[in-house]
């Protein structure tokens, strides 16, 4: 009798991990355990075909290897009893179930009570269900965040040609901005590479129990650095905003090549600890997974970008409200004149009166929102 085919169960693995991909931390478990057995089976296949060439030919039926689980060699008129695999205690609350087959004059008999998904417990019809209604809900958000991404990276593009042709726009603020807008066109572009890689057909990137190929760890290396470099960019930028309202007088030169070390200096440096580490400990897949505690040198320094940009945001809003504030609340001179008096310092004692014209309040105005003024300008 011929074993069912290989392919089997790669579906298996696969619609387990399908099964198990939006369940967060439990699933991180499950996976991991998903590739506990689907090592051992590995292991079994490996030493079911090396027993089966020492053994000698026998009467009966010989060993075999169904692709789950190794038939050892059994005289004629004999059935064998196993317990099912354990990788279906990962589908089914069933315990202590059993297959069996038997040696006949023709050989092994087929799987008794049935395939091993109805002997084991394994609900295919409700799993396929469940299966088809994540690949319907998860190819909707890819499609919705590809058509967003392509949308935002048109407008970026054209953004930066228009920033790039128009010499009157070159400052230092727009260039703050072109690195920013770069930022996000470099963050579009890995996603499509990133997808391409890990959910293209003919790539073979699914299994995320053995090593993926280098090209599929470059792209997910390359999408955590541009992600991170994005949120690094709208750090700079909070940054440059509080220091333009912050301090009267600075060097635009000697800041802006601090806020190119900070917005892609720092991500690059994280991004190369976290490839590393992930080389020598955790080597598994595609490194498309987040349910590691190693996630946290991604995740940490993007969260702490998010919390200074918060504060330096409720900063320059107390910045602007206080520059907004008229210097001269408190005073009631409806006057537009006021009189100065200088006296002659002859030794008479002759005073003089002398009449000016003070500023008015739009004057005041004026000069109170010169600071804002300045930011709305290009540059």
């Amino acid at each position: 009798m011929r074993p069912p085919p290989t392919t089997w169960l790669y579906a298996l693995a696969g619609t387990l991990a399908c099964a198990l991909g939006p369940a967060g931390g439990q699933a991180a478990g499950l996976q991991r355990k998903e590739c506990m057995f689907l090592q051992k089976i590995e292991m079994d296949h490996k030493q079911c075909l090396q027993e089966a060439e020492l053994e000698n030919e026998t009467a009966g039926c010989s060993k075999m290897w169904d692709n789950l689980t190794c038939w050892p060699a059994t005289p004629r008129g004999q059935v064998v009893v196993l317990g099912c695999p354990l990788i279906f205690t990962l589908f089914s609350s069933s315990q202590g179930l059993n297959v069996s087959r038997s040696c006949t004059e023709e050989g092994w008999t087929h799987l008794e009570p049935g395939p091993y998904p109805v002997a084991c417990g394994f609900d295919d019809k409700a799993l396929s269900l469940n299966e088809q209604q994540q690949t319907l809900f998860y190819s909707s958000v890819k499609t919705g965040y590809t058509i967003g991404y392509s949308l935002s990276l048109a407008a970026l593009l054209i953004a930066m040609a228009i920033l790039s042709l128009f010499r009157k726009l070159h400052c230092t603020r727009n260039y703050i901005h072109m690195h920013l807008f770069m930022s996000f066109i470099l963050r579009a572009t890995a996603v499509f590479i990133k997808d391409l890689a890990l959910f293209d057909s003919n790539s073979g990137e699914s299994d995320h129990c053995s090593a993926g190929s280098v090209g599929c760890k470059a792209a997910v290396v390359l999408f955590q650095y541009c992600v991170m470099a994005n949120f690094f960019w709208l750090l700079v930028e909070g940054l440059y905003l509080h220091t333009l309202l912050a301090i009267s007088f600075f060097s635009e030169r000697k800041y802006f090549w601090g806020y190119i070390l900070i917005g892609w200096g720092v991500p690059s440096t994280f991004t190369m600890v976290w490839t590393i580490i992930r080389i020598h400990f955790e080597d598994d897949g595609c490194w498309d997974t987040i349910n590691s505690s190693l996630w946290w040198i991604i995740k940490a320094p993007i969260l702490t970008s998010i919390l200074v940009n918060f504060i330096l945001f409720i900063c320059i809003i107390r910045i602007l409200v206080q520059k907004l504030r008229p210097p001269d609340v408190g005073k009631s001179d409806s006057s537009p004149y006021s009189c100065r008096l200088s006296c002659e310092g002859n030794g008479t004692g002759t005073c003089r009166a002398s009449w000016a014209q003070t500023p008015n309040t739009s004057t005041r105005r004026e000069s109170a929102t010169a600071p804002q003024a300045a930011l709305r300008s290009p540059c």
